[in-house]
């Protein structure tokens, strides 16, 4: 007898379950049946479960420590723009590279009385996707989207409302996002993640695995500065100090808003090394010349037990996933 080759028996198959239930046949029916086509499907989540509440902060004011030299890795020493404030020409969707600033922060920034219960409120509930409003000044009724948090919470406003914002202005941020979760997938944790981010990424289960889209991957062995610190509030800088590596790795052509996958990184306390682990990150703020610093990479999604998996799409940037007007 000839033996039938094991992809028709397959196909049969499929064909046949198809025919008893009176239907056409599911093109991912095909996994079940042989394995070599693979179902991608969207997880459920617990978002109908998440309290919205609203925080609030002011804009802030850029300040400047006395003698506030930057020291360039080979001694030099400069003074530039960065950090707080109301930024014009910096948005999300912009180079994170090039810019004559240490640290710049795209957008406004805002926040709330530093170390008092309000300010931690704010750092700690504010998730990437918020809806935010002006309620005070010139720009009062404008609405805009929280982009990231660094040392303040960073929020795009269209063009419009961002030449009326003035330091001082209160901004309110309608908060959802504090304890996601996808029940399928236990040992993933969300940080900053609001579910109108989550449905954003285009993120599916394949292979049993979660398969985020992200614009490029950082090797572990460059992340620096803030490692040691609280993951659930602060960003990580990656060190862009060998500028013929960044060029090489095309880590220089990374933009603010770009999603950034990391392999070994667990993410769930700090930042550590951890073998098989895999995080999903966002860059919120440009590069530094500090020697150990450099662009910031804000946590929103992490995992030690194989459970994340990336690909590189050069358009994963939530300028475009969130629907932003990135300064041209």
């Amino acid at each position: 007898m000839v033996p039938i080759p094991q992809h028709n028996v397959d196909n049969l198959l499929v064909a046949i379950a198809c025919l008893d239930v009176n239907t056409k046949p599911d093109p991912d029916s095909r996994a079940a049946a042989g394995g070599r086509a693979t179902a991608m499907t969207q997880p459920a989540t617990n978002e109908t479960t998440l309290v919205e509440m609203a925080v609030a902060g002011s804009v802030t004011t850029p300040s400047v420590r006395p003698g506030q030299y930057i020291p360039w890795p080979d001694g030099r020493a400069t003074v530039l723009p960065g950090m707080f404030g109301v930024t014009y020409n910096v948005r999300c969707g912009d180079r994170a590279f090039g810019w004559a600033g240490d640290h710049v922060e795209p957008g406004v920034s805002i926040d709330d009385d530093a170390d008092s219960g309000r300010h931690h409120a704010l750092h700690y509930l504010t998730c990437i996707g918020n809806d935010a409003m002006v309620t005070s000044g010139m720009a009062e009724g404008a609405r805009g989207i929280v982009i990231g948090e660094h040392a303040r919470i960073l929020v795009q406003f269209d063009d419009d409302a961002h030449q009326l914002i003035a330091p001082g202005d209160r901004i309110q941020v309608m908060t959802q996002g504090r304890g996601f979760e996808l029940p399928d997938f236990p040992a993933v944790e969300f940080k900053k993640m609001s579910p109108r981010l989550y449905h954003s990424l285009g993120i599916v289960v394949e292979d049993g695995k979660l398969r985020v889209p992200v614009a490029m991957e950082l090797p572990i062995r460059i992340m620096g500065s803030g490692a040691e610190l609280n993951s659930e509030y602060v960003d990580q800088d990656l060190m862009s100090g060998d500028r013929g590596l960044m060029a090489e790795l095309g880590i220089d052509r990374m933009k603010l808003g770009d999603l950034i996958g990391i392999r070994h990184a667990d993410h769930h306390f700090g930042r550590s090394y951890r073998e098989g682990a895999a995080s999903i990150a966002l860059c919120i703020h440009g590069d530094s010349i500090m020697t150990g610093h450099g662009p910031g990479i804000l946590t929103l999604m992490t995992a030690t037990d194989g459970s994340i998996d990336f690909h590189v799409d050069p358009d994963a940037n939530i300028a475009t996933r969130l629907n932003l007007e990135a300064a041209q």
